[in-house]
């Protein structure tokens, strides 16, 4: 198949998938006689792979360590679960994040605003000074 058809195939553009092919993710496929790039179903399940291995939030450059690995004819299933875990370990450590920066913004919120008196402490000011919920300046 083309490269648009295999496009159509997997919800993807040309582009992405000449790119693909130009980093190493998809090996460079036979020709046409009139210089056409040619596709075989293998190509559909590979770039299906690294669409969804991009959704679990690999890196292109850790999907092609992955098929590297396949392409030894080895097991990449140890590398693939580590990469996992240190995705899962990163998202724990950026929803704690947002959870502060949630906590902080709804105790701005909660405070009566707009204030008419100038001198009262509203978000505006908070937020310029720098306070969060515990008084502490700077980074959470």
């Amino acid at each position: 198949m083309t490269v648009s058809k295999l496009a159509g195939e997997v919800g993807t553009s040309s582009d992405t998938l000449r790119y693909y092919e130009r980093i190493g993710l998809l090996p460079e496929p036979a020709r046409s006689p009139a210089g056409y790039r040619l596709y075989g179903a293998e190509a559909v399940e590979r770039v299906r792979f690294i669409k969804r291995a991009q959704r679990f939030g690999l890196r292109l450059e850790e999907i092609g360590e992955l098929l590297a690995i396949r392409e030894r004819g080895l097991c990449p299933c140890g590398r693939t679960r580590r990469m996992l875990e240190e995705k899962v370990s990163g998202l724990t450590e950026e929803m704690a994040a947002l959870q502060r920066l949630r906590d902080d913004i709804q105790v701005m919120l909660d405070q009566r605003l707009p204030a008419e008196d100038e001198s009262w402490q509203c978000g505006f000011t908070l937020i310029q000074m720098g306070k969060t919920r515990t008084g502490a300046g700077g980074e959470p």
